[in-house]
């Protein structure tokens, strides 16, 4: 059985304050005063967004990634019935998918899906399928999870409508099905190495390709000296300036989407422990944020590092991604170790052991990713 590393006990935490401290997490996210988690009548539920007011694919297959993991059936099969009630599309050219954002109501704001929800939901159901076994319609998870991957990878093939989410030739996600571009943040090779075990038979070289793939696409992606990457980037990996279509809004630096890449290079690293370089962006980052930017880290910043004047939107996300990064860098890690990349790396997962959770407005995007750190620093975000 693989063993989970603890880096709050590497730290001196004991079980009791972990457990503890993570209790009083959940019940914050899920059922206090300020949570996010929301019961619609006796078998459903949604994770708002409470900066926009919606409910988007992210935070539902987000919602559902953490219950599996915190043994939380009740809650996650609501999320899961939610989704497929009011968010999945059966017909025209996104059938399969999943649209990316709906009101609370369940009415859709869009009827396009984002990719990183996708790939959350598959990797949540494979998961909830180990765990807990497979029921009956649409809590047979392997199978709705198979299908999922299964549209993410051949929608557009023999006369079927609509676009892969992959790019079939790179082997790289796409920012929206059918794009020219990608987004590092969506780049998760763990859990692609896992789909190469469970996806249909004929999918698996896929995405064992494409977790090589996207480790390469990783390297490129962030900065050889700053370890930042930009919110979208080209196939080369370099930041995506390119205009859009629907939005006059820069996309290429070091912004809220972004963040979540060193979270996604740490837990990758610690579930399969394969180095092909990414992982030097961990201890980059760490120290363009916590050395170079010790004063005030919590901005905007191109990928090169340059501050923009422009407060963060989501600070407590970057400590939250950045302490996950830890993950990364060999242990065990200490306050004071005589090696600076430990003690940097230490100081981080210190500081998020320090740090309360969001309140306000912008609390749900930030409070997911501290959920999501604080599982993975603690062994508790693990493969099922």
């Amino acid at each position: 059985m693989k063993q989970y590393r603890n880096v709050f006990a590497e730290l001196g935490k004991t079980e009791e304050q972990i457990e503890k401290r993570l209790s009083e997490i959940v019940d914050e996210f899920f059922f206090g005063e300020d949570k996010v988690y929301h019961p619609v009548g006796d078998d459903m539920a949604y994770i708002e967004d409470t900066g926009n007011h919606d409910a988007r694919t992210e935070g539902m297959s987000y919602g559902m990634m953490m219950c599996v993991q915190l043994d939380m059936k009740e809650e996650f099969d609501r999320l899961w019935k939610w989704s497929k009630t009011y968010m999945y599309m059966s017909e025209g050219d996104n059938e399969g998918y999943f649209a990316w954002s709906c009101k609370t109501n369940g009415e859709k704001n869009s009827y396009g899906p984002a990719p990183d929800g996708e790939e959350f939901y598959a990797m949540a159901l494979f998961f909830a399928s180990s765990r807990w076994g497979d029921g009956e319609g649409i809590f047979n998870y392997s199978h709705e999870a198979r299908e999922i991957l299964r549209a993410c990878l051949h929608k557009g093939e023999n006369g079927r409508k609509g676009a892969p989410m992959w790019n079939r030739e790179n082997k790289l996600i796409l920012f929206v099905p059918g794009s020219d571009h990608s987004d590092p943040s969506y780049h998760l090779p763990h859990f692609y190495e896992l789909f190469a075990r469970y996806a249909y038979e004929e999918d698996r070289a896929f995405f064992a390709e494409a977790a090589q793939a996207s480790r390469e696409y990783l390297i490129k992606a962030c900065d050889p000296v700053t370890g930042m990457n930009p919110e979208y980037g080209e196939f080369d990996g370099s930041p995506m300036s390119r205009p859009l279509t629907w939005t006059t809004d820069r996309h290429d630096q070091f912004y809220s989407d972004a963040y979540r890449t060193a979270a996604n290079i740490g837990l990758d690293y610690e579930w399969c422990h394969k180095d092909i370089g990414q992982t030097a962006a961990a201890g980059r980052l760490q120290y363009t944020l916590g050395v170079v930017n010790a004063a005030d880290p919590f901005v905007t910043y191109t990928v090169k590092g340059e501050r923009t004047g422009q407060p963060a939107l989501h600070p407590v996300a970057i400590l939250a991604t950045t302490a996950q990064a830890s993950l990364a860098v060999e242990g065990p890690l200490s306050l004071e170790s005589p090696e600076p990349e430990k003690a940097l790396a230490a100081q981080w997962v210190e500081r998020l052991w320090n740090e309360p959770m969001r309140k306000g407005d912008r609390r749900y995007y930030d409070n997911c990713l501290y959920l999501f750190a604080f599982l993975a620093l603690s062994g508790r975000y693990r493969m099922y």
